[in-house]
């Protein structure tokens, strides 16, 4: 069981204990992500990321950083969304002061050196350049790009090449100066805790200098769609990319338990409908999976395959024929429903094992949702879901005004394709 305590600077920690585990993640999560920005500091959030890491004035260099934790034999790392950031590491349990102390040192002490700062440009670019090769990679990013257009659920969350260059120092300090503040933050400690009120003071020490402030919600997406769109990135490849899926719900939906039995059944492992149909019958593609993203007020489903060329059309139609199918209650048998909800929750279990991915679960929830949920509560929603149920979502989502398809590889225009969703 968790508890979730409140700072009087008002960050909130989360403790969860899990018997029998040895080791502690401690993971501090910032509602600070790409949709937060403007057009001038795209990638600002992800850039800063890579700066928290490079030097404080306790430990001036990487260097520094980094063999504090080796020296442990630790990891800890850091991931960047469109809708928050997070920084953790992962030690055995005597070391959680530490791993606090270097985290709290990242975050509130960087240097931001004008120097590191130049050469981390560099990274970034040799970053984005490993997306721009990458079609299997970069393909949700041109999926989201179509959905959501120029606001910034649109944007890239590494942004561009030519904001980066224009970075400076000064951007840095803004940004922390507007966004972390103590109403922001969340730091989550899972694992082999063996005093939770020594945890929840460790925290309050290293992290009780933010400032007591909420930070204002970003701006709602715009999120209608009254007819099918295509989105073609030219691309000369040998094999084709393509996303394709439609308007969901956002992270606090009840209909997300449905939507997650509905793509599990989709595409959610080898023996899903589209794996089937796509991959084993007909030999089109090598992968094709689905999924269901959420955002505060926004989500989406998609299927996402790489495809002989020559084929796309085919593999198009196969997919979209799937989606139709799960809207007649009748078409899904009782067997097939067991066997998606027994596979998410069986998914959890191996999942939440493991500190980092209960860490995790839960300062997500408390950072994006009105409500934490335990894993008993989650697995329970999800076996309630009927058929009834996912044939419901189905006929809400899978509309042809509602279906997006973007694709990268050697096609100069999207005119067959658009044929195709009408």
């Amino acid at each position: 069981m968790y508890k979730l305590t409140k700072l009087k600077n008002g960050v909130r920690v989360l403790t969860i204990p899990m018997a029998g585990v040895e080791s502690v993640t401690t993971l501090v999560m910032v509602g600070a992500g790409s949709r937060y920005e403007n057009k001038k500091i795209n990638g600002l959030s992800h850039f800063l990321e890579h700066m928290f890491f490079k030097g404080t004035t306790k430990r001036p260099t990487a260097l520094d950083i980094s063999s504090v934790v080796d020296g442990i034999g630790g990891e800890f790392n850091a991931f960047t969304s469109k809708e928050y950031t997070g920084y953790y590491v992962k030690a055995a349990s005597k070391h959680m002061d530490l791993s606090l102390d270097v985290l709290s040192d990242m975050i509130l002490h960087s240097k931001f050196d004008s120097a590191e700062i130049e050469k981390e440009k560099g990274v970034i670019m040799e970053e984005i350049n490993l997306y721009e090769d990458t079609p299997m990679r970069r393909i949700g990013d041109v999926f989201e790009e179509l959905l959501y257009g120029d606001q910034p659920l649109g944007w890239a969350v590494l942004g561009t090449k030519d904001v980066i260059k224009s970075i400076t120092r000064d951007h840095f300090v803004q940004y922390i100066s507007d966004l972390y503040k103590g109403g922001n933050v969340i730091v989550g400690v899972a694992g082999g805790i063996a005093d939770e009120k020594l945890a929840i003071d460790n925290v309050e020490r290293y992290f009780g200098e933010l400032a007591d402030e909420k930070v204002p919600a970003p701006l709602a997406v715009d999120n209608e769609q009254c007819q099918s769109k295509v989105l073609v990135k030219y691309k000369k490849t040998d094999q084709a990319h393509l996303s394709i899926g439609v308007r969901a719900f956002p992270v606090d939906s009840p209909e997300r338990y449905a939507m997650s039995v509905l793509s599990t059944i989709l595409g959610g492992n080898m023996s899903s409908r589209l794996f089937i149909q796509v991959r084993e019958r007909r030999g089109l593609a090598y992968y094709v999976r689905s999924g269901a993203d959420h955002y505060r007020d926004a989500g989406y489903f998609v299927t996402q395959a790489g495809l002989d060329i020559k084929r796309i059309e085919e593999a198009v139609s196969v997919i979209v024929d799937e989606y139709w199918k799960l809207t007649n209650k009748g078409e899904l048998s009782d067997a097939e429903l067991t066997k998606a909800k027994e596979y998410i929750k069986g998914k959890m279990v191996l999942e939440l094992e493991d500190s980092q991915s209960v860490a995790g679960l839960y300062v997500s929830q408390a950072l994006l949702e009105k409500e934490i949920k335990t894993a008993d509560v989650i697995m329970e929603k999800i076996d309630k879901v009927t058929k009834e149920d996912v044939a419901r979502v189905a006929m809400e989502v899978f509309k042809k005004y509602k279906l997006n398809l973007a694709i990268i590889g050697p096609f100069d225009t999207g005119k067959k394709f658009e044929e195709l969703l009408k």
